[in-house]
């Protein structure tokens, strides 16, 4: 497994094609393996292509990578990086092994992690419909999503210190159910609508009704629970629309002095 940071130069048209469409930036990320076609899907159980964009500033934004094989992304350079740069200095993107760090998970580690997903539930009006997948659009429903799958995916998100909760016990009440949006090491934000068409067909019109999801950013803390469930997480994604950029988990290491996250880069661990 294989590791990617590939920095956006926003500036570019190029890039700003690529960053109005999660339909496009996914094909570009697919066209980095020769083996692969944009249209290919993994085995059943095997790793896939994850990628995610990191927006920390208007005009810094990175795409990482997670893959089974060393991406060549010279194709994204020319369009959306820096070509001269990258003749002088550097390829224009940075590739590193994934599989030490996976391999070195154990269970009771603890990281700081980041998530982009689609959190989803299905829904009915009456017993005569069928279900239909809805976005979760309130942070307190965003989190319990997650929150439902940490066990399954290998880890236990932290929970907060009784004196750093502003509700007593961490948990509020929304009627008659009982949230803990506030007990734990977790935070949403980023959160996007989007909208788009799907690729075109052989007649060169769009192909099918638009797609259109809601996507938000988990950041946390957690707990290795179960390493081999968690490595799966890692290289198969969490949830849904993972050809449109979500799913994809990164860990970062937690500083010793103040136990809180390193959000820079670091070796297989980026944030």
């Amino acid at each position: 497994m294989f590791l990617t940071r590939f920095r956006i130069n926003t500036a570019r048209p190029g890039a700003r094609r690529l960053l109005s469409s999660p339909q496009t930036l996914h094909a570009a990320v697919m066209s980095g393996f020769p083996t692969l076609l944009p249209t290919d899907a993994p085995a059943q159980g095997e790793p896939r292509v994850l990628w995610r964009l990191d927006h920390r500033a208007r005009a810094e934004v990175l795409l990482y990578i997670v893959s089974p094989h060393r991406p060549d992304l010279t194709h994204m350079v020319e369009q959306a990086g820096w070509p001269a740069a990258a003749e002088s200095q550097s390829p224009g993107w940075q590739t590193r092994l994934y599989s030490p760090l996976l391999d070195r998970l154990t269970t009771g580690d603890r990281w700081a992690f980041r998530l982009t997903a689609n959190p989803v539930h299905t829904i009915r009006r009456d017993n005569d419909e069928p279900r239909k997948i809805t976005a979760h659009l309130t942070p307190t429903h965003q989190m319990r999503w997650l929150l439902e799958r940490q066990e399954q995916c290998g880890f236990r998100i932290l929970e907060k210190p009784d004196d750093k909760r502003l509700l007593p016990g961490g948990t509020t009440h929304h009627g008659k159910h009982e949230h803990d949006g506030d007990r734990h090491e977790l935070s949403v934000s980023d959160q996007q609508p989007l909208s788009f068409s799907k690729s075109r067909g052989a007649d060169g019109k769009r192909a099918g009704k638009p797609v259109t999801l809601v996507t938000v950013t988990f950041d946390g803390r957690l707990e290795v629970t179960d390493p081999h469930a968690l490595r799966r997480s890692l290289t198969r994604g969490i949830g849904r629309a993972k050809a449109y950029g979500c799913g994809l988990m990164t860990l970062a290491p937690l500083t010793p002095a103040t136990q809180q996250a390193r959000w820079q880069p670091s070796p297989g661990a980026p944030h």
